[in-house]
């Protein structure tokens, strides 16, 4: 049974401005915001990922930033049951809150509540296991590719274990995985506003490249140093990580490792404009460095 409340998500790709336009929007009507972003969930990535600053912190109150280690077991599920718990809560005393982040599954967990899979035989989840230790990522998205183009396009490619998760399934059920998210979506007592926010490509890319550059100033390069021994865990399999820590084991030059990351960004945010363009009923905000936003108009 729905209510009178409202879920207002702010959507777009890396470095758009989402932090900023979210905080201005929880501003206006009087509330707090749920993170949706699933590398921002880990306190020892404060740079990388950029966070939400302190003083941006202050301004308004978030939920699940920083609020896991990267050496602790976490999932899209796991988030769902607990983000859930918190808006329902929240939705006590507030009758809008705002949903920000570039995780396109994270926040479809919330809106539309995930999809029910059948459970995985322990001897294919070992078979595709074993491919990516001894073939590499590369196989597994090229794999991808070719069974499921469609999610292939919508995925993070170098998240192992989405990549994997994937094969896994197509390989038990002989479908493509993005056939099997169509299920139906599970009833929510909220409403839900989609805010998609849009900019021209080269301003975007512009503001990619200025984003990183500023990573490096504030010390990219010194957080990845110290976490180098923990290369092998997912949540260090990040851009600006992955990047570094190929540096570090002298596979790439720093220079390259600088365009290397500007440049995964890049793809990392087309494949973000790809996941929310299936959000077709979504209020979309172009955004410019000039451009200026009347938040009286967004409800």
């Amino acid at each position: 049974m729905k209510t009178n409340k409202t879920l207002i998500y702010v959507a777009g790709p890396t470095g758009i401005g989402k932090t900023d336009f979210s905080i201005k929007v929880a501003k206006k009507f009087n509330t707090e915001i749920i993170s949706c972003d699933s590398r921002q969930f880990y306190k020892e990535l404060t740079i990388g990922t950029s966070p939400p600053n302190g003083s941006q912190l202050k301004e308004v109150k978030h939920h699940f930033i920083h609020n896991k280690s990267i050496h602790d077991q976490y999932n899209v599920g796991l988030y769902e049951k607990d983000a859930i718990k918190v808006i329902k809560n929240l939705f006590y005393k507030k009758d809008y809150l705002v949903l920000v982040g570039g995780s396109g599954l994270f926040a479809d967990s919330i809106i539309y509540g995930l999809d029910k899979f059948p459970t995985i035989p322990d001897k294919i989840r070992d078979s595709i296991r074993n491919l990516h230790k001894e073939k590499g990522i590369k196989y597994l998205q090229k794999k991808l590719q070719k069974l499921d183009p469609k999610y292939f396009n919508e995925v993070d490619i170098n998240n192992s274990v989405r990549l994997m998760r994937a094969l896994e399934l197509i390989e038990y059920t002989g479908k493509s995985f993005s056939s099997m998210r169509k299920g139906k979506n599970k009833e929510r007592s909220f409403n839900t506003l989609i805010i998609s926010l849009e900019c021209p490509r080269e301003l975007l890319y512009q503001k990619i490249h200025k984003r990183v550059e500023k990573m490096i100033d504030d010390g990219l390069e010194e957080e990845v140093f110290k976490l180098r021994k923990f290369k092998n865990l997912n949540t260090l399999n990040t851009v600006g990580y992955k990047e570094f820590i190929n540096y570090f084991d002298n596979k790439i030059s720093y220079e390259d490792t600088i365009n290397k990351i500007k440049q995964n960004t890049r793809n990392y945010a087309k494949r973000q404009i790809t996941w929310f363009k299936k959000y077709t009923d979504s209020k979309k905000i172009n955004i410019s460095e000039n451009s200026e936003i009347n938040f009286n108009t967004i409800i």
